[in-house]
């Protein structure tokens, strides 16, 4: 599976928003002073009636983006990562998935890639905090084609969705046709050896990893999660039985993550060998996203190590 091109899941985001907006009269947006990055500009641009800059107070965009979907509005409120899913938490947790609002919480910068900006501004658990509060749904597009339908799939789910999208430029190479279904995993790439859970930024290295392995005679599956919560339990399970090799991978803590979702299905359901890719409990640090995600581990030849150390111990 090739890249058609490199284009940032952010913009996407920002034109997405701005397709809505015509076709959806109630779609607003809020964002924290920080438009020019999570591209949210591109609504104000045509929709400037519709847009709310609330300043750096994400915990007041919260309130207000409640507010406005008590009125019969549907808000996007856009920050970075770090500060939408941390510095607003009790505001998320207690204005919007507490009363079950129709508040979509879009943030961008998520993860180590956010790069030069450093471990202050790298949020690496804010998959962890979203997943743990009830009524979240929390999804992770794997490049910028997924990142308009996850846009859309928001727009069309009643409740609190938490949308996470990355900073830099990445591969696209989601089919424009493939279906997206809240909830439900996608598997791209099929194999009997060993299986690779991934989700966002990380599916493409996946991809390239089940490529390396095939030329070494490893057969490898390679799923999609662009779902977190509700994570796809019936696939896991299924996986589990046909292949019975896992390995998850996320640019993100592997405490309360994807690796976190899929251990909590398998010892419950389907126990197997697992291996889960990802922060291994640190902060980020500065420095170029190619760079950081060599230094912690968030390659294909990462995967492909792991692949080959799982399958040679299950072999013992």
């Amino acid at each position: 599976m090739n890249a058609k091109e490199i284009r940032a899941p952010r913009l996407a985001y920002g034109e997405t928003l701005v397709k809505l907006g015509a076709e959806l009269d109630n779609l607003v947006v809020l964002d924290a002073d920080l438009a020019h990055a999570t591209m949210t500009t591109l609504f104000r641009g045509q929709f400037p009636e519709r847009f709310f800059n609330v300043g750096i107070a994400e915990q007041n965009m919260m309130g207000i983006a409640s507010g406005l979907a008590l009125a019969g509005f549907m808000p996007f409120a856009s920050t970075f990562a770090v500060f939408g899913a941390g510095r607003a938490f009790e505001q998320v947790r207690n204005t919007i998935c507490y009363p079950r609002l129709n508040v979509k919480i879009a943030v961008t910068h998520a993860g180590i890639t956010v790069g030069e900006d450093g471990g202050s501004h790298q949020s690496v658990e804010d998959i962890s905090l979203m997943r743990s509060i009830p009524n979240m749904t929390v999804m992770v597009p794997a490049d910028a084609v997924e990142t308009e339908k996850a846009v859309r799939a928001a727009a069309a789910f009643d409740g609190p969705v938490y949308l996470r999208i990355p900073r830099p430029p990445a591969p696209v190479f989601i089919e424009a046709g493939t279906k997206f279904e809240i909830g439900k995993a996608d598997i791209l790439r099929d194999g009997r050896d060993v299986c690779l859970c991934a989700t966002g930024l990380m599916v493409f290295q996946a991809v390239q990893a089940a490529e390396q392995l095939h030329a070494a005679g490893i057969e490898a599956t390679v799923v999609n999660f662009h779902t977190i919560k509700p994570i796809d339990e019936r696939l896991i399970i299924e996986l589990a039985q046909r292949v019975g090799k896992m390995i998850t991978v996320e640019e993100h803590s592997i405490i309360g993550g994807l690796g976190s979702a899929v251990a909590e299905v398998l010892s419950e359901h389907r126990p197997v060998y697992l291996k889960r890719i990802g922060i291994q409990d640190r902060f980020g640090q500065s420095g170029a996203p190619d760079q950081l995600l060599e230094a912690y581990g968030l390659t294909a030849a990462n995967i492909v190590g792991a692949a080959k150390t799982l399958l040679a111990r299950q072999a013992e």
